[in-house]
């Protein structure tokens, strides 16, 4: 047991304690895609959540591996999906949120034309 496998295993310790919630995660991920797919228009994009899950769940096996066996790539290969995860939540995170505004001002510029569409009548 060399101090390598020590300090591997303590930084992956807080991933291994929150697997259970990294897989529950994951499920319902999966499960909302899933859902997704038996719509017409879900169909689009259902495969994020299925893909977001399945990153989920390679973070947490790779945790546990990476705490079982002390092996450095292991805790890469964790933190690197995790990385993954979180950049593709924030990219959707992000178009939502430009869609938000777009549809917010298209939606006031319409309320706008009917007031004054009110007032001229």
């Amino acid at each position: 047991m060399n101090t390598t496998d020590d300090a591997v295993r303590a930084i992956v310790r807080p991933l291994l304690e929150g697997r259970l919630w990294m897989k529950l995660l994951g499920v319902m991920l999966m499960i909302s895609g899933a859902l997704q797919v038996l719509s017409l228009i879900g169909i689009l994009w259902a495969w994020v959540p299925i893909w977001l899950g399945v990153l989920l769940f390679q973070a947490a096996a790779a945790a546990q591996d990476a705490a079982a066996s002390g092996r450095v790539d292991a805790a890469i290969r964790a933190t690197d999906k995790l990385r993954l995860f979180f950049m593709i939540q924030g990219i959707l995170l992000l178009i939502a949120l430009i869609l938000f505004g777009a549809f917010f001002l298209l939606g006031g510029a319409a309320l706008l034309a009917g007031l004054a569409g009110m007032a001229n009548a």
